[in-house]
């Protein structure tokens, strides 16, 4: 009889699988791929349709990661998701899979022209539920080109409410997508929403600039959205072997208290990797910890929908 020793590497690793209860690191991978895949799990729906601006004018947040990766999340759970694209750089509609190039319809045309999202959306080859109004490079003259329009403050707010409020839209959740700055366009996003979702990373000067944001945040609520509160703070590039990470994730808390979302997203190759393919990182590689982190990051939204 062969003993444990004996076997080869790939052999005793089979045989560990085997014997166990299912409950190994890998054998736990495999389950939540599956769950994603199947989408046999349902979040529950919110009551009301829930519009949440994700922002953060501190670059390299994982501000459009996260906005890509709940709405993939929530879309192959049962809920049905409008991602609106108000980065320049576009780099949600890449990651959604949608094209984006010059010439395709876009949310420019959207905010200057106002032509209806119905004539722009696009559905996500990731998700069935998943809509996509994109942005093209055009986006990036829009700043100067609504200074001088009529309600140039919620131009957003109007296009985004009578797309959901016809007949059949039945949407869900919006999901809009900043630039990392805080001008016209991030002032749009946030007069057309109620909730305003802020990524912050578990690295050295995360707090920087985060006082800023707050105060506009406070500045659209005073004189054009009384309605706007910071709902959700997601801790993200977390790494489990750093001190500092522990330090920054504490003093987050400290500050926000249960603002924060419990589950924090960890520093990933597979994350950083899906973009290229024109995935989320849920559909690109579904039993990565980034993707599972993610799958129960959306999952806490959803859930705080329902008891709000």
């Amino acid at each position: 009889m062969t003993t444990p020793e004996e076997l080869q590497p790939a052999e005793r690793l089979r045989e560990a699988l085997r014997d166990s209860d299912g409950s190994t690191p890998l054998a736990e991978q495999a389950a939540a791929a599956v769950r994603v895949r199947t989408g046999s799990e349902v979040f529950p729906r919110p009551t009301s349709r829930r519009v949440i601006t994700i922002a953060n004018q501190k670059g390299g947040v994982g501000k459009t990661t996260t906005t890509v990766n709940l709405a993939v999340s929530l879309a192959l759970h049962g809920c049905t998701v409008l991602v609106v694209d108000l980065d320049p750089q576009g780099n949600a509609s890449t990651a959604l899979g949608v094209p984006h190039h010059a010439g395709v319809p876009d949310v420019y045309q959207v905010l200057v022209d106002s032509v209806p999202i119905a004539d722009v959306v696009q559905l996500s080859p990731d998700a069935p539920r998943l809509r996509v109004v994109p942005a093209t490079i055009d986006l990036a003259g829009a700043e100067i080109e609504l200074v001088s329009l009529v309600a140039r403050e919620s131009r957003l707010q109007r296009a985004i409410d009578a797309y959901c409020s016809a007949e059949g839209a039945d949407v869900d959740y919006v999901l809009v997508d900043c630039p990392p700055s805080l001008g016209l366009l991030t002032v749009n996003a946030m007069v057309a929403t109620a909730e305003v979702l802020i990524p912050i990373q578990c690295e050295y000067y995360a707090l920087e600039g985060l006082g800023q944001l707050l105060r506009t945040i406070d500045m659209v609520k005073a004189h054009l959205n009384p309605r706007l509160a910071v709902s959700t703070i997601v801790l993200t590039m977390y790494d489990s072997r750093t001190r500092l990470a522990d330090q920054v994730a504490d003093e987050v808390r400290t500050h926000f208290g249960d603002t924060v979302l419990s589950t924090m997203i960890p520093r990933s190759v597979r994350v950083s990797e899906a973009p290229g393919y024109g995935q989320s990182v849920v559909t690109y590689d579904p039993g990565s910890r980034g993707a599972i982190a993610y799958v129960d990051a959306a999952r806490e939204v959803a859930q705080r929908g329902v008891i709000a």
